[in-house]
C-alpha cells in the first residue's frame, strides 16, 4: 500500500470542505442531523483498478451520512460528470457508485452506506466507524 502524498491529503480536506459548503445548511434541516459530527474524509488509500486506473478510495463522514468515496489519485485526472454510474470491484465485492458534484469545484464517485449517524456520540466514534467500514470493504469476501 502506498502512502498518500501531502497534496492528496489536501485534496481530501478540500473534498470535506466542499461537502460542508454545498450541503451543511440543508443537512441541518434533516431529522437525522448530528451536530457532534463534521464532514471528514477518512481512511483513504490508493487503489489501482483495471477500469479506472489509480484511485483514492475511502470514507466521507458527514453529520448525516457515511459515504464510500472514490476519486482519481491524480488531481488533474478528469472527474466524472454528475449523475453517471459505474460499478467498481474492491476486495469485498462490487459496489455501485454514482458521480456527484460537491459545489462548483469538487466531484467524486460515491455510495451512501449509512444515511443516519444520529446515534454517534463524537467525531472519534465516526472515525472508528469509518475505519471498520474500510476494513470490511478492503478485505476479500469469504
Amino acid at each position: 500500500m502506498h502512502a498518500l502524498t501531502p497534496e492528496q491529503y489536501a485534496r481530501l480536506r478540500r473534498l470535506a470542505e466542499a461537502w460542508t459548503a454545498a450541503y451543511l445548511r440543508e443537512a441541518k434541516t434533516q431529522p437525522t442531523f448530528n451536530p457532534r459530527l463534521a464532514a471528514d474524509a477518512l481512511c483513504f488509500q490508493r487503489v489501482s483498478l483495471p477500469d479506472h486506473g489509480e484511485q483514492l478510495v475511502g470514507a466521507l463522514v458527514t453529520p448525516v451520512s457515511l459515504w464510500l468515496v472514490m476519486l482519481p489519485a491524480a488531481e488533474q485526472a478528469p472527474c466524472p460528470e454528475p449523475g453517471r454510474r459505474c460499478r467498481v470491484s474492491l476486495p469485498a465485492g462490487d459496489f455501485p457508485l454514482e458521480a456527484v458534484a460537491l459545489g462548483d469545484t469538487e466531484r467524486c464517485w460515491r455510495l451512501v452506506l449509512l444515511d443516519d449517524l444520529a446515534d454517534l456520540e463524537s467525531r472519534q466514534a465516526a472515525s472508528r466507524l469509518a475505519q471498520r467500514l474500510m476494513e470490511r470493504v478492503m478485505t476479500p469476501a469469504r
